[in-house]
Protein backbone atom coordinates (compact mmCIF):
# COMPACT_ATOMS: atom_id res chain seq x y z
CA UNK A 1 0.00 0.00 0.00
CA UNK A 2 1.23 3.46 -0.26
CA UNK A 3 1.68 7.30 1.12
CA UNK A 4 3.19 9.87 1.14
CA UNK A 5 4.05 13.64 0.59
CA UNK A 6 2.89 15.38 -2.81
CA UNK A 7 5.77 17.25 -3.13
CA UNK A 8 7.20 15.50 -6.05
CA UNK A 9 4.84 15.35 -9.14
CA UNK A 10 4.70 15.44 -12.55
CA UNK A 11 2.63 18.21 -13.83
CA UNK A 12 1.28 16.79 -16.82
CA UNK A 13 0.64 13.42 -16.04
CA UNK A 14 -1.01 14.68 -12.82
CA UNK A 15 -3.70 16.58 -14.78
CA UNK A 16 -4.13 14.07 -17.29
CA UNK A 17 -4.87 11.68 -15.04
CA UNK A 18 -6.82 14.10 -12.17
CA UNK A 19 -9.02 15.35 -15.22
CA UNK A 20 -10.44 11.82 -16.32
CA UNK A 21 -10.55 10.78 -12.68
CA UNK A 22 -12.92 13.91 -11.64
CA UNK A 23 -15.19 13.21 -15.03
CA UNK A 24 -15.77 9.71 -13.83
CA UNK A 25 -15.82 10.36 -9.88
CA UNK A 26 -18.06 13.63 -10.94
CA UNK A 27 -20.44 11.39 -12.93
CA UNK A 28 -21.27 8.61 -10.47
CA UNK A 29 -21.78 11.12 -7.48
CA UNK A 30 -24.24 13.18 -9.52
CA UNK A 31 -26.19 9.77 -11.18
CA UNK A 32 -26.07 8.12 -7.60
CA UNK A 33 -26.63 10.94 -5.37
CA UNK A 34 -24.06 10.25 -3.49
CA UNK A 35 -23.68 13.39 -1.29
CA UNK A 36 -25.73 15.88 -0.22
CA UNK A 37 -25.47 19.72 1.15
CA UNK A 38 -24.17 19.17 4.70
CA UNK A 39 -23.40 15.62 4.67
CA UNK A 40 -20.56 14.16 7.33
CA UNK A 41 -18.50 11.90 5.11
CA UNK A 42 -16.01 9.26 6.84
CA UNK A 43 -13.69 8.86 4.14
CA UNK A 44 -11.93 5.07 5.28
CA UNK A 45 -8.30 5.47 4.29
CA UNK A 46 -5.96 2.11 3.97
CA UNK A 47 -2.77 3.84 2.98
CA UNK A 48 -3.25 2.93 -0.30
CA UNK A 49 -3.51 4.81 -4.00
CA UNK A 50 -7.01 4.25 -4.15
CA UNK A 51 -8.43 5.54 -0.23
CA UNK A 52 -5.68 8.15 -0.59
CA UNK A 53 -6.34 9.61 -4.03
CA UNK A 54 -10.45 9.60 -3.09
CA UNK A 55 -9.40 11.17 0.16
CA UNK A 56 -7.65 13.76 -1.77
CA UNK A 57 -10.20 14.77 -4.66
CA UNK A 58 -13.38 14.47 -2.68
CA UNK A 59 -11.55 17.53 -0.73
CA UNK A 60 -11.02 19.25 -3.76
CA UNK A 61 -14.51 18.75 -5.27
CA UNK A 62 -15.52 21.07 -2.45
CA UNK A 63 -13.75 24.16 -4.10
CA UNK A 64 -15.85 23.59 -7.34
CA UNK A 65 -19.29 22.79 -6.35
CA UNK A 66 -21.98 24.48 -4.97
CA UNK A 67 -22.35 22.35 -1.63
CA UNK A 68 -20.70 22.07 1.12
CA UNK A 69 -20.02 18.78 3.14
CA UNK A 70 -17.48 17.64 5.91
CA UNK A 71 -14.84 14.95 5.83
CA UNK A 72 -13.60 13.25 8.54
CA UNK A 73 -9.83 10.73 7.47
CA UNK A 74 -9.68 7.88 9.31
CA UNK A 75 -7.22 5.50 9.20
CA UNK A 76 -7.17 1.86 10.44
CA UNK A 77 -3.74 0.14 11.73
CA UNK A 78 -4.08 -3.77 11.48
CA UNK A 79 -1.95 -4.39 13.92
CA UNK A 80 1.14 -6.29 12.25
CA UNK A 81 3.33 -3.95 13.51
CA UNK A 82 4.62 -1.54 10.61
CA UNK A 83 4.54 2.07 11.84
CA UNK A 84 1.44 2.85 8.96
CA UNK A 85 -0.28 4.85 12.13
CA UNK A 86 2.02 7.31 12.61
CA UNK A 87 3.00 7.86 9.03
CA UNK A 88 -0.72 8.25 8.32
CA UNK A 89 -1.05 10.39 11.13
CA UNK A 90 1.56 12.68 9.49
CA UNK A 91 0.21 12.79 6.86
CA UNK A 92 -3.30 14.08 7.92
CA UNK A 93 -1.79 16.87 10.03
CA UNK A 94 0.80 17.75 7.35
CA UNK A 95 -2.03 18.04 5.21
CA UNK A 96 -5.29 19.56 7.37
CA UNK A 97 -7.80 16.51 7.06
CA UNK A 98 -9.87 16.07 10.25
CA UNK A 99 -8.54 12.83 10.95
CA UNK A 100 -8.56 9.84 13.56
CA UNK A 101 -5.77 6.89 13.52
CA UNK A 102 -7.35 3.66 14.83
CA UNK A 103 -4.82 1.09 16.41
CA UNK A 104 -6.17 -2.26 16.48
CA UNK A 105 -5.07 -6.35 16.99
CA UNK A 106 -7.64 -7.00 13.85
CA UNK A 107 -5.05 -8.51 11.28
CA UNK A 108 -3.59 -10.40 13.96
CA UNK A 109 -6.85 -11.83 14.66
CA UNK A 110 -8.36 -12.39 11.68
CA UNK A 111 -5.03 -14.20 10.96
CA UNK A 112 -5.36 -16.59 13.63
CA UNK A 113 -4.94 -20.59 14.05
CA UNK A 114 -8.45 -20.75 13.77
CA UNK A 115 -8.99 -18.74 10.74
CA UNK A 116 -6.64 -20.05 8.02
CA UNK A 117 -9.23 -20.29 5.30
CA UNK A 118 -10.37 -16.29 4.82
CA UNK A 119 -8.17 -14.45 6.71
CA UNK A 120 -9.16 -11.08 4.43
CA UNK A 121 -13.24 -11.38 4.91
CA UNK A 122 -12.86 -11.30 8.63
CA UNK A 123 -10.31 -8.88 8.55
CA UNK A 124 -12.61 -6.88 6.10
CA UNK A 125 -15.60 -7.42 8.14
CA UNK A 126 -14.01 -6.39 11.98
CA UNK A 127 -12.60 -3.23 9.92
CA UNK A 128 -15.73 -2.45 8.90
CA UNK A 129 -17.98 -2.99 12.15
CA UNK A 130 -15.29 -0.42 13.45
CA UNK A 131 -16.09 1.86 11.23
CA UNK A 132 -19.55 1.85 11.26
CA UNK A 133 -19.01 2.18 15.52
CA UNK A 134 -16.96 5.27 14.80
CA UNK A 135 -18.98 6.76 12.22
CA UNK A 136 -22.09 6.72 14.56
CA UNK A 137 -19.91 8.03 17.49
CA UNK A 138 -18.37 11.11 15.22
CA UNK A 139 -22.10 11.81 13.61
CA UNK A 140 -21.31 10.76 10.47
CA UNK A 141 -23.80 10.20 7.44
CA UNK A 142 -21.85 8.57 4.93
CA UNK A 143 -18.36 6.55 4.54
CA UNK A 144 -16.91 6.93 1.52
CA UNK A 145 -15.07 3.96 0.27
CA UNK A 146 -11.93 4.15 -2.63
CA UNK A 147 -13.04 0.67 -4.27
CA UNK A 148 -12.82 1.36 -8.30
CA UNK A 149 -14.40 -0.76 -10.98
CA UNK A 150 -11.43 -3.43 -10.73
CA UNK A 151 -12.61 -4.70 -7.35
CA UNK A 152 -16.44 -4.50 -8.67
CA UNK A 153 -15.44 -7.26 -11.45
CA UNK A 154 -13.04 -8.93 -8.65
CA UNK A 155 -15.58 -9.00 -5.92
CA UNK A 156 -18.07 -10.72 -8.21
CA UNK A 157 -15.73 -13.06 -9.09
CA UNK A 158 -14.41 -14.31 -5.87
CA UNK A 159 -18.36 -14.29 -4.93
CA UNK A 160 -19.22 -16.56 -7.38
CA UNK A 161 -16.04 -18.98 -6.81
CA UNK A 162 -16.20 -18.73 -3.49
CA UNK A 163 -19.09 -17.27 -1.74
CA UNK A 164 -21.80 -19.31 -4.29
CA UNK A 165 -23.47 -16.20 -5.39
CA UNK A 166 -24.02 -13.97 -8.25
CA UNK A 167 -23.66 -10.20 -6.27
CA UNK A 168 -21.13 -7.34 -6.13
CA UNK A 169 -19.91 -4.18 -4.66
CA UNK A 170 -22.97 -1.43 -4.94
CA UNK A 171 -22.25 2.16 -5.43
CA UNK A 172 -24.84 3.25 -3.30
CA UNK A 173 -25.57 0.89 -0.20
CA UNK A 174 -28.42 2.08 2.92
CA UNK A 175 -27.57 0.77 5.88
CA UNK A 176 -29.33 0.60 9.44
CA UNK A 177 -32.24 1.75 8.28
CA UNK A 178 -31.00 4.54 6.03
CA UNK A 179 -28.66 6.03 9.38
CA UNK A 180 -25.50 5.35 7.31
CA UNK A 181 -25.24 5.06 3.94
CA UNK A 182 -21.70 3.50 2.45
CA UNK A 183 -20.68 5.12 -1.41
CA UNK A 184 -17.83 4.38 -3.90
CA UNK A 185 -17.02 7.59 -5.99
CA UNK A 186 -14.53 5.68 -7.65
CA UNK A 187 -16.79 2.60 -8.94
CA UNK A 188 -16.85 3.31 -12.76
CA UNK A 189 -13.06 4.35 -12.93
CA UNK A 190 -9.97 1.74 -13.59
CA UNK A 191 -7.04 1.05 -11.14
CA UNK A 192 -4.62 1.74 -13.71
CA UNK A 193 -5.99 5.19 -13.67
CA UNK A 194 -5.78 5.85 -10.45
CA UNK A 195 -2.66 4.12 -10.27
CA UNK A 196 -1.12 6.39 -12.55
CA UNK A 197 -2.53 9.50 -10.41
CA UNK A 198 -1.25 8.15 -7.20
CA UNK A 199 2.31 7.72 -8.94
CA UNK A 200 1.95 11.31 -10.30
CA UNK A 201 1.44 12.55 -7.18
CA UNK A 202 4.76 11.12 -6.12
CA UNK A 203 3.06 9.48 -2.64
CA UNK A 204 5.57 6.73 -1.14
CA UNK A 205 4.92 3.41 -0.99
CA UNK A 206 4.06 2.18 2.96
CA UNK A 207 3.60 -1.75 4.22
CA UNK A 208 0.68 -2.70 6.41
CA UNK A 209 2.75 -6.23 6.96
CA UNK A 210 -0.27 -8.17 6.16
CA UNK A 211 1.07 -11.64 5.66
CA UNK A 212 -1.42 -11.96 2.72
CA UNK A 213 -0.35 -9.50 0.50
CA UNK A 214 -0.04 -10.63 -3.13
CA UNK A 215 -1.36 -14.57 -2.06
CA UNK A 216 -5.18 -13.62 -1.59
CA UNK A 217 -8.38 -15.21 -2.92
CA UNK A 218 -8.49 -11.86 -4.16
CA UNK A 219 -5.05 -11.93 -5.93
CA UNK A 220 -5.50 -15.34 -7.71
CA UNK A 221 -9.02 -13.33 -9.38
CA UNK A 222 -7.05 -10.20 -10.06
CA UNK A 223 -4.32 -12.55 -12.05
CA UNK A 224 -6.89 -14.37 -14.14
CA UNK A 225 -8.90 -11.52 -15.16
CA UNK A 226 -5.36 -9.70 -16.17
CA UNK A 227 -4.73 -12.65 -18.43
CA UNK A 228 -7.95 -12.80 -19.98
CA UNK A 229 -8.01 -8.50 -20.66
CA UNK A 230 -4.56 -9.34 -22.35
CA UNK A 231 -6.24 -11.28 -24.63
CA UNK A 232 -9.19 -9.16 -25.14
CA UNK A 233 -9.26 -5.43 -24.02
CA UNK A 234 -13.09 -5.55 -24.81
CA UNK A 235 -13.57 -8.15 -21.91
CA UNK A 236 -13.13 -5.95 -18.76
CA UNK A 237 -15.99 -3.53 -20.39
CA UNK A 238 -18.38 -6.42 -21.60
CA UNK A 239 -17.73 -7.99 -17.84
CA UNK A 240 -18.58 -4.84 -16.26
CA UNK A 241 -21.72 -3.46 -18.46
CA UNK A 242 -22.93 -7.13 -17.59
CA UNK A 243 -23.18 -6.30 -13.60
CA UNK A 244 -25.66 -3.68 -15.15
CA UNK A 245 -27.79 -5.90 -17.66
CA UNK A 246 -28.84 -9.01 -15.23
CA UNK A 247 -31.13 -11.17 -17.14
CA UNK A 248 -33.07 -13.08 -14.33
CA UNK A 249 -35.02 -14.94 -16.88
CA UNK A 250 -32.19 -16.61 -17.67
CA UNK A 251 -31.26 -17.60 -14.17
CA UNK A 252 -31.65 -20.98 -11.95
Amino acid sequence: MCVFDAGVMNGQNVGLAEKEIKRQMGKAIHTHQMIHDGDHLLVAVSGGKDSLSLLWLLRERTVRIPIRYRITAVHVDPGFGTDSAARMTSFFSTHGFDSRVIKTRIGLQAHGPNNRENPCFLCSRMRRRLLFELAREIGCNRIAFGHHKDDVIETFFLNVFYGASISTMLPVQELFKGNLTVIRPFYLIDEDLIRRYANAMGWERIELGCPSAGSSKREEIKQMLQGLYRSNRKIKGNIFHALQNVNTDYLL
